[in-house]
């Protein structure tokens, strides 16, 4: 059978196919009815220095083609985390991937330290995009200098590999990748959600009472797809691609143009066995047209 494995940051992954942060839980909710230790690696909810309860409900809606969500990053925080989630995580072998998020840098870099201590945290996915909170967020990931500074100050605190998950909403996505890249990330994550509405004209309101939220599953799935393909050109490191993959067609799309790896968002809601299915069919694609690796097509439309 084909090698399924890639290397990202140092690390050998046992396949391309991730779940994304915030659609799998902590990774322990599903290991009953999933094998996780199947998927090539899990990113975390994401988590904060304290915990959150996250925005009012509802905090979604479905969408044609997508789902918009408002959770507001509810998590125990990654104390909690590494003392009950983390344990458990290690006992199974699975690649663990936190996703970090804060209102300020100084919650950042707490949240990172703690990670950085932390045995059986592989690497640190930085969330400078989520479009569903007041402060943090968005506000670090459109502006290069700020999100460069930010990334600097967190990569002078850890030694694990810094990914950087970057925002598609009105900000040039090239730069700010750069400005990562610049500030010390290993590998840039691709794409937060997109900002997305939805009206309820029965009751003449917004749906989310936050109004907005933000926009994944198929419906952004090209726009993704042209945005990693587009980071691949432009940067010297690593990129994982995440916008909508819900089958193994378009997982393979993404790493045709570029993406070392996968992440799956959305259609965990659907099939939380997904991504296990995914690489295992992935496997099946290479076998069938006489790839040896994976590395055969990561990249082949460059």
């Amino acid at each position: 059978m084909a090698d399924l494995s890639v290397e990202i940051a140092g690390i050998r992954f046992r396949n391309p196919i991730f779940v994304a942060s915030g659609t799998f839980g902590y990774g322990l909710e599903l290991i009953d009815s999933v094998q996780v230790e199947n998927i090539g690696a899990i990113v975390t909810k994401g988590l904060t220095i304290n915990p959150k309860v996250g925005n009012p409900p509802p905090r979604l809606v479905e969408t044609p083609c997508g789902l918009i969500n408002s959770i507001g990053l509810e998590n125990i925080g990654i104390r909690d985390f590494v003392k009950d989630k983390l344990p458990r995580l290690k006992e199974l072998g699975v690649h663990v991937v936190v996703n970090i998020s804060g209102d300020s840098e100084r919650d950042y870099f707490d949240a990172v330290e703690i990670a950085d201590d932390a045995e059986g945290i592989d690497a640190i996915e930085l969330n400078v995009s989520c479009p569903n909170v007041e402060k943090g967020g968005m506000e670090f990931g459109r502006n290069p200098l700020m999100l460069e500074k930010l990334v600097e100050g967190v990569r002078r605190r850890t030694k694990k590999p810094l990914w950087v998950k970057i925002t598609p909403n009105f900000v040039d996505i090239v730069e700010e990748a750069k400005a990562a890249v610049n500030g010390g990330a290993d590998v840039i994550s691709a794409i937060n959600t997109l900002l997305g509405m939805h009206v309820d004209i029965h009751n003449k309101s917004f749906t989310i009472p936050r109004k907005f939220g933000g926009l994944s599953g198929p419906a952004i799935r090209p726009f993704a797809l042209y945005v990693v393909w587009q980071l691949v050109k432009s940067v010297d490191v690593p990129v994982v691609g995440i916008g909508g993959i819900d089958s193994v067609d378009a997982a393979i799309q993404f790493l045709m143009v570029g993406a070392r790896a996968v992440q799956i968002g959305t259609a965990n809601f659907i099939d939380p066995g997904i991504s296990v299915k995914i690489a295992s069919e992935l496997g099946e694609y290479l076998d069938r047209h006489g790839y040896r690796s994976v590395e055969n097509i990561i990249g082949i439309l460059h």
